[in-house]
């Protein structure tokens, strides 16, 4: 009960993060708020360091999938940044965290040999269905549709980041993998957002810093912690299952903070791709 209970709160606890993000982008570049997440993220981590108790081993095998993960991750805030912008945080939420289980299935399968059951196949073609209704492709400007379109870029680049990661834990341990991928990201941010004024962020008000101190520490680092602990307890399998409440959660939260009203194809498609993730990730019981 106190596992399922955290992993509800780390859910509702990423969920939330998509209107911060819509927050952020009403202030400052995308570079800049992307550098300053990262590195209060990889502050914020220095306790968790220290509670997980275990040194920090580096070969280059974890070097080189720690920098690949770090690039991904800070192609991934760009792209987020940019569809929450001209998008909504609510579709963000919801189509990101539904198509990328979807998404990395399907590279799994056709550039991995990963070989599939009939429960994968199934689960999914309701995904492609799913991704279909939340982007309306019945429209004709369904590519110019809000940042839908950017949100599937996003969901693609955050798969190809989730295989990395899965090949990383063979190298380094989950929580130091998290930690270096922050850190190298804040590095690589540093270079590119400094030329758009990294200082920016200290003439803003308490609810851009309300935001960027949720993303950064409650969103990610207590969120992702909470994940890696429950997860390494309770099963991967089990664990990804509460992935489900993160596009609720993000629904009701931007709604709440941004006013934002969802679209019937978004929560019918959302509810959809849902389900698929459900088949894909569900295993029957022996």
């Amino acid at each position: 009960m106190r596992l399922s209970l955290l992993m509800i709160a780390a859910m509702m606890l990423w969920g939330g993060g998509w209107p911060a993000l819509k927050i952020l982008t009403e202030s400052v570049p995308w570079e800049v708020a992307t550098f300053w997440r990262f590195a209060l993220m990889s502050i914020a981590f220095v306790p968790v360091l220290w509670w997980h108790k275990k040194r920090i081993s580096l070969s280059p095998s974890a070097l080189s999938w720690v920098g690949v993960s770090a690039m991904l991750n800070a192609v991934f805030m760009g792209l987020s940044f940019w569809g929450v912008k001209i998008g909504t945080a609510g579709a963000g939420g919801v189509i990101i965290t539904t198509l990328s289980p979807v998404i990395t299935v399907g590279i799994a399968i056709f550039f991995l040999g990963y070989r599939p059951t009939l429960r994968h196949w199934i689960g999914l073609g309701i995904g492609v269905i799913g991704g279909a209704v939340m982007l309306q492709v019945w429209e004709s400007e369904v590519f110019f549709h809000g940042g839908n379109m950017i949100f599937v870029l996003c969901a693609l680049v955050w798969a190809v980041l989730t295989l990395a990661a899965q090949k990383s834990h063979v190298h380094i341990d989950p929580v130091h993998y998290t930690f270096l991928l922050g850190l190298t990201a804040t590095l690589i941010m540093f270079v590119i957002a400094y030329p758009y004024g990294i200082e920016k962020v200290f003439q803003q008000d308490e609810r851009f810093w309300a935001a960027m101190v949720y993303l950064a520490v409650l969103g990610q680092t207590v969120a992702s912690t909470i994940y890696f602990i429950a997860s390494g307890a309770m099963g991967s399998g089990r664990a990804s299952s509460y992935m489900f409440l993160v596009p609720v959660s993000a629904l009701a939260t931007s709604f709440i903070l941004l006013g934002e009203i969802p679209s019937a194809s978004l929560i019918i498609g959302g509810i959809i791709s849902m389900a698929a993730v459900y088949l894909i990730n569900h295993r029957q019981r022996a």
